[in-house]
Parts: C-alpha cells; sequence; structure tokens
C-alpha cells in the first residue's frame, strides 16, 4: 500500500521504468537512448554502518550507447542538504557501477522544481571540479492531461500528469479522463496506478473526487480503498450501491469546481437509477459552468 506523495511519485518508475525514458525524451527534450533492458537495482548506498545513504529509486538502462544509471528522487521542498548528498550520489554510483549516473528529481511543487533544476558547483568558481545538473519533472513540464484518448495511448504519463498536477485548475478533467483510460488497462496494474494518484493527491476534493471515480469503476471493487462501498454492496445490492456512488461523484466534481448545486438540481441525481444516464452527468460536470448544463438536452 502506498502511504504518501513521496514515496508514489518515485515508485511510478518501479512499476513502469520505460515511463521514465519516455519522461525524459517527451518532457524534458533529453536525445536519452532507447533502452534494450531497465533492471532495479538495490538502493541502499550506505558505506559504514553509522552513515546510511539511500537514493528513492534505482534503474540500470541498457542502450546501445551504453549503461545507464537512472537515480530518481523525489522532492517534496526545497533542502539544501541535496547539495551535499545529491552529488555524493552521484559519485559513488558512478565508482561502484562503472556506468554513468543521471539524476532525475520528480516533484509536485513548482518552486521545489525550480529550486531542484539550479545547478549544483562544487570547487573554484569557473573552474568547478564537480557540477550536478539534476533534470527535473514537475508541474512546469509534465503535460496536463485532460483528453481521454490521450491517457489510453500512455496510461502510465496520465497517472504521472494527475500526481503532479492533482492541486490545479483542470484537476477534475484528468482525473476523470484517466479514470476512463484505466479501464483499459489490466486491474492489477490499474490498482496500483490507484493508489499513486490516492496518495499524490493532498486537496481533500481532490482526493474525496478520484475515490468517488475509482469506486463507481467494477475493477476497483478489490482494492482496499473501495473496502467501505464494497461493504455497502453487500447490505444493499451491488447495482444499488454504485448507482449511489455515481449520483455523489456527480455532485462531488460540481461542488469541487465551485458549481452551485441547488437543491433542485442536487433532488434530481440522486433521485436517478440510470447508471448510464449519470455517467453521462458526471462526464458533462467536468466542464459545466453552470449545474443546470446537466441536464442539457443533445
Amino acid at each position: 500500500m502506498v502511504s504518501s506523495s513521496h514515496e508514489a511519485l518515485h515508485r511510478i518508475f518501479q512499476k513502469d521504468p520505460a515511463l521514465l525514458t519516455r519522461a525524459l525524451q517527451q518532457v524534458l527534450d533529453v536525445p536519452f537512448p532507447e533502452p534494450r533492458e531497465i533492471a532495479a537495482l538495490n538502493v541502499d548506498l550506505t558505506e559504514i554502518e553509522p552513515v546510511e545513504r539511500r537514493v528513492d529509486t534505482l534503474l540500470r538502462a541498457e542502450t546501445d550507447e551504453g549503461t545507464y544509471l537512472l537515480v530518481v528522487e523525489s522532492q517534496g521542498k526545497v533542502d539544501d542538504r541535496k547539495q551535499g548528498s545529491w552529488p555524493y550520489y552521484l559519485s559513488y554510483l558512478h565508482e561502484k557501477y562503472r556506468c554513468e549516473p543521471v539524476l532525475i528529481v520528480v516533484t509536485q511543487n513548482s518552486a521545489t522544481a525550480r529550486w531542484a533544476s539550479r545547478p549544483i558547483r562544487l570547487g573554484f568558481p569557473g573552474w568547478e571540479s564537480l557540477t550536478v545538473r539534476p533534470l527535473v519533472l514537475g508541474p512546469d513540464n509534465v503535460p496536463v492531461i485532460v483528453d481521454e484518448r490521450q491517457a489510453e495511448r500512455d496510461v502510465p504519463l496520465a497517472v504521472l500528469s494527475a500526481m503532479t498536477h492533482g492541486r490545479g485548475p483542470q484537476a477534475a478533467a484528468i482525473l476523470e479522463s484517466l479514470a476512463s483510460a484505466l479501464r483499459t488497462i489490466d486491474p492489477d496494474s490499474a490498482a496500483v496506478f490507484v493508489q499513486f494518484v490516492d496518495s499524490c493527491l493532498a486537496d481533500p476534493q481532490a482526493k474525496q473526487m478520484w475515490r468517488d471515480l475509482m469506486t463507481a469503476i467494477q475493477y476497483f471493487w478489490r482494492h482496499p480503498l473501495a473496502e467501505q462501498v464494497r461493504e455497502e454492496g453487500r447490505e444493499q445490492g451491488l447495482e444499488q450501491g454504485r448507482v449511489e456512488a455515481k449520483a455523489e461523484m456527480v455532485l462531488h466534481i460540481l461542488e469541487w469546481r465551485g458549481i452551485q448545486v441547488t437543491d433542485a438540481v442536487r433532488e434530481r441525481v440522486e433521485a436517478c437509477t440510470d447508471l448510464d444516464q449519470l455517467e453521462g452527468w458526471a462526464q458533462r460536470a467536468v466542464h459545466a459552468t453552470d449545474a443546470e448544463e446537466l441536464f442539457a438536452e443533445g
């Protein structure tokens, strides 16, 4: 079970290592060679027992141009101690594995991204003995994926989009498109990605919307987050539980987007028992500017 955004932001690259090279190539425009193979390595960089040093995720990429170590650090805030630890990590890994280390920093915060992207220069100014240039993935360069078809083409990238943009103005559309795209992949992978997104959503309304979306999708019944809904389903009947969850999701989306929900709108949504109709209203709620637009003809 993923318990924090810090863990999710780097573990997504353990779940799908190829996403990391795609992010380098497509998001950061780094001409990183296509790996023939990527393997996860031990993240423990401890040299002597009293001093423990660990990177978040460590992958080895075998390419036609050589072998690279992909060092992934999940960074939640500015931490000037990294000015010393990151150069140490890279030097130690280069010495241990005799191949080139590449530092990738992943963050949800723009200010942290700007800080992390600054080169770390050690030595005499102008004649630095060591320069570290982190590659940074964050809200300013990870694409905002709000189109369902685009999300389906690269589900892991859509997951990363939701993880990094979960508190922005387009969060509702991102989460809705991702929820649909998750239906196109195997349930085991989908359940893992669901945890990653849930761990990264700091906004309570966005988190609730995500859980509403997930509990309304049948493949998600096996996930721990849906345990409460599963119990309700046993007592009330699965179909009734799905209808109620979908109706609540429609209302949550509107309220989360700051759209006023009148008593008449609430009553009509809660009275609906047609799951397909509720699904259509949920999709409209993501883009509507007025709650009455849910019921527009055509």
